[in-house]
Formats: structure tokens, sequence, C-alpha cells
């Protein structure tokens, strides 16, 4: 069963590939990281260089532990993980939660997301340009789709831990955290944009700043 909604959530992303990142013109274009070439994407290694670890990742077979500050924890599988995607147009992740973890309000600029929940509970939503929250809670072998770039964030509030599969239309979706842009950005956010934005006081602004000052 899970193995079936995974091929789905793949079948998807590839259908929808046109939607974000341009179709490729050869069989495969392995990403060069080496090449001083710049390109939307990566420069193609050599054909004759190319082997099936360029292809290949196993960093999703296993869950990762969320012992950081939201209780949440991201494993990528995007074009630096996995060179062969370049030019594919799709990539995936996996999420793990600890009881009460988050993944914090966040954007992809360039791909729509779909999860697939692989154990576990969550509470999903994202917010339309029009500040309309749309939210539903979603269980084991269930799916939800999060519209590319509009804000949306995943809750764990069982209390027992949770995953989730998520593909993209995308080898490499970016990632904005709201929170941290607009408080921890370098250089900073000026206070006085901050303290009119949110309404709140210069002190509060410094408060919430020191929670996500750049780490030296």
């Amino acid at each position: 069963m899970e193995l079936l909604f995974v091929y789905l959530i793949i079948s998807a992303t590839i259908s929808g590939a046109l939607a974000s990142d341009p179709d490729l013109l050869q069989d495969v274009c392995v990403a060069d990281f080496a090449s001083g070439t710049k390109v939307n994407g990566f420069a193609c290694k050599d054909a004759a260089n190319i082997t099936a670890a360029d292809f290949f990742f196993d960093g999703l077979a296993k869950a990762a532990v969320p012992n950081n500050q939201f209780g949440a924890v991201p494993t990528l599988a995007f074009v630096n993980q996995i060179p062969g995607l370049n030019t594919m147009g799709l990539s995936l992740a996996r999420a793990d939660f600890a009881p009460g973890g988050l993944v914090t309000p966040h954007t992809h600029p360039r791909a729509t997301e779909i999860v697939f929940v692989l154990e576990g509970i969550l509470d999903v939503s994202f917010i339309t340009t029009s500040n309309v929250r749309v939210s539903k809670t979603i269980k084991k072998g269930e799916v939800f789709v999060f519209p590319r770039a509009l804000v949306h964030f995943l809750k764990n509030n069982n209390h027992k831990p949770a995953a989730v599969l998520a593909a993209f239309n995308s080898q490499s979706p970016g990632a904005q955290l709201v929170v941290p842009a607009l408080f921890g950005s370098t250089p900073a956010v000026p206070d006085d944009v901050l303290t009119i934005a949110f309404q709140t006081s210069n002190e509060e602004v410094q408060k919430i700043k020191s929670n996500f000052a750049p780490k030296n």
C-alpha cells in the first residue's frame, strides 16, 4: 500500500515537471559540481564518467532523530544529494517529527509539494494569498498538497512520532523559513520595518531577533 502511494506521488511529480523546471534535452545530465560553468541548474558531467552512484541515495531509508528545538528534522533528496536529478524536474524529502514537533512556516519558491504520511498523524496547513488558511489532519497512508510558493507548515499534535515523504516538481525546490528570513537575515531587516509591520515594540523585535541571530 505504501509503495503504491509513493509510486503515485513520484508519477504525479514527473507529469507536472514542466510546470516548474525546464524539460531535459538529453537522456541524462548528471550534475558536475566541479564545473565552473554557471547555468540554470548545473553543467553536465561527461557521459563517460557517469555511474550508478550518481542516481542513488539511501538517506531516506531510515528515520532521522528530531532532536532540535522544533522537534522536526528534514532529510533532503535534492540534486545536491542525487546528481542524476539534474534537469529531471523532481526531488524528494523526508521529515521526521517528535511528539509536538513542528516544521515551521515556510515556502518553496520553485515547486509544488505533495506529502505522503509514512507514520503518525499530522495537522497541516497552507495560507493563500487572500490570507485564507486551508488545513487538514492527515494520517498514515494519506496525502496532502501544498501549492507552489504558498506559506505552509506541519505540526505533530499527537503523543507519538510521525514521518512524511514529500515530493517536489523541481530538482531544487528551495525553502525560505518565514521567521528566520525576517528576524535572522544578513544584513538584518531594519527594526523600524519590523515594528511597523508587526505592530509591536522595538524591544519585542530585538528579543525575537536574538533567537535567530546568525551563528558565527
